[in-house]
């Protein structure tokens, strides 16, 4: 083992975003990690709502009400707790931040400095950031910020633990969340499938997981359902352009699952069935859909307003009926937020655990700075340093999307109702092959 660092004596903890379970494994591991060596550790409350507001004069952050200092009996029987024990929310005090340029600009960085600021004030050596990949532009922004101070101005140092049930993160192979968020709409989707089957009906099933197909996909594989569409399988057969940008073509989507429901009465005479799409295909629609929605902080469109499954689900209804002249129960259900803070996995549990302690040995066995702890392997802890991860030009960060073609991608079209070669059918008209 390295020598340890000594100017470490004092550790924030914050948590940003939407909540994941496993949080309390990750927050109390990080702050055992450290108590137990005899140093401090704060954690802030509600992610970076109160420390964006900071002042010294008329806004000074007050213990027990912006932020609490741990005791060993604090984190003691919380790894397998519900809930985030510090809180979160969305504030995001790098907002103004779009360009390299942006971090010389006092008026675009001053909540990033009143962060700073905050974090001084309170004698933090280093922030523990806990969230998704906006909360490590965050986590990078306070950084470069503080490159840009004085030589003899304190320094916080910063490391980042990636937490996103939508999986959907470089460095990492999987975030912790996950398989707890897959394990509990696997469940419901599985609930629904025995509904479709006692009511000859089909559920178009709409997950969580934003720009990617992580969940959906493992929610479909899991749940033992007959098709799942994520952003990544909008391809030729599915999609259109719409002021040169491609979009996603919804009757082309509604025909694809009509299909299904076809080749399923042909093969197996099956009434029945689930489908499952990823919230993303959402940010796909044509502008129609979308250009009355609200964006949050970070600019995201507000996905669960689209209501995506019920959209569908109505659609495919009509599209069957004109096809073959006759009535199906379509019902669109959608699925994510009973997920985020259900008890955790047993292997959230300890991968969110090993990230906690990977904060404590980045920081004071390695004396890292501006690193993400990750985890590879069987738990192995590695540290990626945010350069690697954040675009330097742009200053964000890339969706890590699932792979056409990959073996994950392909196990799911495996297991899926095969349409190929099948039916064959236009409207009003259907020919066997």
């Amino acid at each position: 083992m390295s020598k340890k660092a000594e100017d470490i004596k004092r550790v924030g903890i914050i948590f940003s975003g939407g909540p994941a379970p496993a949080a309390n494994a990750v927050i109390s591991s990080a702050a055992t990690s450290f108590l137990e060596d005899e140093r401090e550790v704060v954690g802030f409350f509600h992610g970076y709502s109160n420390l964006e507001d900071y002042h010294p004069i008329t806004n000074r952050l007050l213990p027990d009400v912006h932020y609490r200092v741990f005791t060993p009996k604090d984190t003691s029987g919380l790894r397998n707790t519900r809930g985030v024990m510090i809180g979160t929310a969305r504030s995001n005090p790098g907002k103004l931040i779009k360009k390299p340029a942006d971090l010389d600009d006092a008026a675009k960085t001053a909540q990033l400095r009143n962060v700073y600021s905050a974090l001084v004030d309170l004698q933090i050596d280093a922030l523990i950031s806990i969230g998704g990949d906006d909360t490590l532009k965050t986590a990078n922004f306070l950084h470069e910020v503080q490159k840009r101070m004085p030589e003899n101005a304190r320094r916080v140092r910063v490391v980042h633990l990636p937490k996103t049930i939508d999986n959907d993160y470089h460095g990492i192979d999987f975030t912790f969340g996950f398989f707890t968020a897959v394990d509990v709409m696997a469940k419901e989707v599985q609930n629904l499938r025995a509904d479709a089957i006692a009511t000859s009906s089909y559920f178009i099933v709409e997950t969580m997981g934003r720009k990617a197909g992580w969940l959906s996909y493992g929610v479909a594989i899991a749940g033992e359902a007959n098709l799942v569409i994520g952003v990544e399988d909008v391809d030729d057969s599915l999609s259109m352009v719409e002021n040169g940008e491609k979009k996603l073509d919804v009757a082309k989507l509604c025909d694809r699952i009509v299909e299904l429901i076809l080749t399923r009465e042909k093969r197996h005479d099956k009434h029945y069935g689930t489908v499952v799409l990823a919230e993303g295909l959402a940010e796909l629609m044509p502008d129609s859909f979308l250009e009355k929605l609200p964006r949050d902080e970070h600019g995201h469109i507000s996905l669960g307003r689209i209501d995506l499954g019920k959209l569908i689900a109505k659609l495919v209804g009509d599209r069957y009926e004109a096809v073959t002249g006759r009535k199906k129960k379509v019902a669109g259900v959608q699925l994510g937020y009973e997920s985020r803070c259900a008890p955790p996995h047993a292997f959230d549990v300890m991968l969110g655990s090993q990230l906690g302690i990977g904060a404590y040995r980045a920081l004071v066995e390695r004396g890292l700075d501006a690193h993400m702890v990750s985890v590879t392997g069987q738990l192995d802890l590695r540290y990626v340093p945010f350069k690697d991860l954040v675009n330097p030009e742009t200053m964000k960060t890339d969706v890590r999307l699932i792979e056409p073609g990959s073996d994950f991608h392909q196990l799911a079209r495996f297991l899926e109702t095969r349409t190929d070669r099948l039916v064959e059918w236009t409207p009003g008209r259907r020919r066997e092959r």
